[in-house]
This record gives structure tokens, C-alpha cells and sequence, in this order.
């Protein structure tokens, strides 16, 4: 079954159709990073990409990550080693001109890592917490994931990434933090 038909299946506010949606969005928004034909654009979609990353991951590794670990804990640690991989490399990405060569170099394997990574959890882990969980418990994850994301880091933390305990200890002070720092980012190009 495709991931669209599969969220289609799920009801609203489903902690895996939140995910499986969002997971359509970073592929949308990794697509216009690439075929962006201005700095602005693919300014403007990367720091879209940047962020819903950051959110997704650190609140994804805060509620789906212990679930997964019932089911498999195998499947929790490689999606968690991934994402570590994947925060060091979105942290370097977000440092590099964005018309620089080493930025369409190093952000063409990071798109595939991340593709690939999204492919791995709905192959996986997502049927590995469908089937431990029910309706009214994904309905409370997604929820939570939701509120979770709305006050989560907006920039890549790779101490952090991959560890559920760390995204709990630190996700509050660094998303006050990014937050901060996006604000008056807004301020000094306005």
C-alpha cells in the first residue's frame, strides 16, 4: 500500500498518519531545494527543510522512538543511529553557501540519506508500532507529537540526536534557543 493511500487509512491527528504526511512535505521540500533556480528559493526551501527536520526528528525520536523500542529494539536503534547521521550532516548543510559546489555535493547524499531514512520507518518501524498499538493510543502520540513539535528545536543538534533521553533533557533550552535566534534573524533581513 502507498504511504498517501496508508495516511488516508489512518484518522486525523494518527501519530503515523501526522508522520507519513510529513514525510510527503520534507520530499516535496527536498525536491525545491534542488531544482530551486535562485539563492532565495532554495534559501527559503532549505530553511523550510531544515526546520521541519529538526522538529520532526527530535519530537519523532521523543514519542515514536520509546513505542518503537517495544516492538523492536533493533528497529528503534537503527533509525536513532540514523538520525544522528543525519543531524551532523543538516548541521554542516545549514554552515555552507547554498550556491556553493560542496553544498549541491554534500546536500544530493543527504537527500537520498533522509529519503532512505523515511523509507526505513515506513517500511519498519511504523508497522512495527501499528501493530502494538490502537487507535486511541496513536490518537494520545499524536498529540503529543504535535504539541511536542510546536515547541521543538528548529535547528539541527547532533549531541542530542538519537537519543530520546537527550532530546528530553535539551529539546527545551535548545528550542528557546533556535527559536530566539530564527526571530531575530527574521528582524536583521526585514
Amino acid at each position: 500500500m502507498s504511504q498517501p493511500a496508508l495516511a488516508a487509512d489512518l484518522r486525523e491527528g494518527d501519530v503515523i498518519r501526522v508522520l507519513l504526511e510529513q514525510h510527503i512535505r520534507i520530499r516535496d521540500l527536498a525536491l525545491a531545494v534542488r531544482v530551486a533556480n535562485s539563492s532565495e528559493l532554495r534559501t527559503i526551501a532549505f530553511n523550510q527543510l531544515r526546520t521541519l527536520l529538526a522538529v520532526h526528528e527530535t519530537a519523532e525520536e521523543m514519542v515514536l522512538r520509546p513505542m518503537s523500542r517495544r516492538a523492536d529494539h533493533e528497529i528503534a536503534a537503527a533509525r536513532n543511529r540514523e538520525e544522528h547521521a543525519l543531524n551532523q550532516v543538516l548541521s554542516s548543510l545549514e554552515h555552507l553557501p547554498i550556491d556553493s559546489d560542496e553544498f549541491g555535493t554534500r546536500f544530493a547524499v543527504f537527500e537520498r540519506s533522509v529519503l532512505a531514512h523515511a523509507e526505513a520507518e515506513e517500511e519498519y518501524e511504523f508497522p512495527a508500532v501499528l501493530a502494538i498499538t490502537d487507535e486511541v493510543q496513536r490518537q494520545r502520540l499524536g498529540a503529543m507529537l504535535i504539541t511536542l513539535e510546536r515547541v521543538s528545536p528548529t535547528h539541527p543538534h547532533p549531541i542530542t540526536a538519537g537519543s530520546t533521553p537527550a532530546q528530553w533533557a535539551a529539546a527545551p533550552f535548545t528550542a528557546m534557543l533556535d527559536r530566539t535566534r530564527d526571530a531575530l534573524g527574521r528582524l536583521m533581513t526585514s
